[in-house]
């Protein structure tokens, strides 16, 4: 049997190493930074719940991206029913030299290709790590990928004139 002060400091590690990683993948979904803050803060405190036993580092990170995505469609439904609108930063891409517009493009995506696209590109991981974190197929995720910069290319060509 584990400690609860065991499960703390494992926490707090997890906090320290994911949990920039986690508040972005929580915002790809959710777009309002608040409500990212607080999935990051529920995802933790399952994890303080359950104290799962993983085997190896990249199912900690596995477990918590798989937590934290089913609970911003949780509050993603939530919101849906509460028929909140949410402020949204808008940004002026001929003003920024950045790539931040594209980013943006990328929220205009639905979920399922907004999700792949973000743990790809923005998280760095395999497909073989987003299927097993969304508990898909890897060809599924591929084939997500491969739509959702379809989707993206042509959501650029018309807002952007790329």
């Amino acid at each position: 049997m584990v400690d609860r002060e065991q499960i703390n400091q494992r926490a707090e590690a997890l906090l320290t190493q994911y949990g920039s990683s986690i508040l972005r993948l929580a915002y790809s979904y959710l777009h309002n930074m608040d409500d990212a803050e607080e999935i990051l803060q529920d995802t933790l405190i399952q994890y303080l719940k359950t104290a799962p036993v993983l085997e190896q580092e990249a199912h900690e990170k596995a477990w918590l991206f798989r937590v934290a995505g089913n609970l911003s469609k949780n509050r993603i439904a939530y919101n849906k029913v509460r028929s909140t609108d949410e402020l949204k930063e808008s940004l002026a891409a001929e003003q920024r030299e950045d790539l931040s517009f594209v980013w943006e493009a990328v929220k205009d995506l639905p979920v399922k290709y907004r999700e792949v696209i973000h743990l790809f590109y923005y998280e760095g991981l395999s497909t073989a790590e987003i299927a097993a974190i969304l508990e898909q197929k890897e060809s599924t995720v591929r084939s997500h990928l491969m739509r959702g910069r379809e989707k993206l290319r042509s959501i650029l060509k018309e807002g952007y004139d790329l």
